[in-house]
């Protein structure tokens, strides 16, 4: 816990990129230092960045809803976000503000040792090394990946604001997230 403790005293302090200028608070992540899942979302949103803490906005209570659903507390795991400084008018992060933050994300990784990774949308998925066009071609199954020297299993899915925005996507969203659980459940602990 001291070392992710340390990560986030730094991610607080962080002025590498513009991002600091306008935020209220970073949000390193917070959530359990030896959790098997790690959550990983965008950037935070307006709450995030008022309150410093991930997923805690409308897209967080819809996230926490579709994790119980599956028997998931969010107590269990880890929630953190690619880049952790809200981008102004909640827009998509930058590749410079991903790889920006990406040393401190592979660090909080590196230091949980998750058995797998569930990443939500395009930004998420970017922040771990996944080269893609369209978030299909990664959505929906595991995938091996090397951050450093070390390698997880990571599973790709929406953003939670995605299938809230559009109810045609709810199944489909809790589908993957009953597919990671399920992986999760058969991959050997370390």
């Amino acid at each position: 816990m001291e070392e992710l403790e340390a990560i986030a005293n730094e991610i607080k302090r962080c002025t590498l990129c513009d991002l600091c200028n306008k935020r209220n608070n970073a949000v390193p992540g917070e959530g359990y230092d030896k959790a098997r899942i790690v959550l990983l979302g965008e950037a935070p949103g307006k709450n995030e960045d008022l309150q410093g803490r991930p997923f805690i906005g409308m897209s967080g209570r819809f996230l926490t809803k579709y994790l119980e659903k599956v028997g998931i507390k969010r107590e269990a795991v880890f929630i953190t976000n690619a880049v952790k400084c809200r981008p102004p008018n909640n827009r998509k992060p930058t590749l410079h503000e991903i790889e920006t933050c990406r040393p401190y994300l592979l660090r909080q990784l590196n230091t949980i040792n998750p058995s797998i990774i569930l990443a939500f949308g395009t930004s998420a998925a970017a922040s771990l090394g996944l080269k893609f066009k369209h978030l299909s071609e990664v959505r929906g199954r595991k995938i091996n990946i090397k951050l450093d020297d070390k390698t997880f299993d990571c599973f790709v899915t929406f953003h939670p604001s995605f299938p809230m925005r559009f109810p045609h996507a709810r199944e489909q969203f809790l589908k993957d997230i009953k597919t990671c659980l399920n992986i999760y459940k058969n991959l050997p602990t370390t």
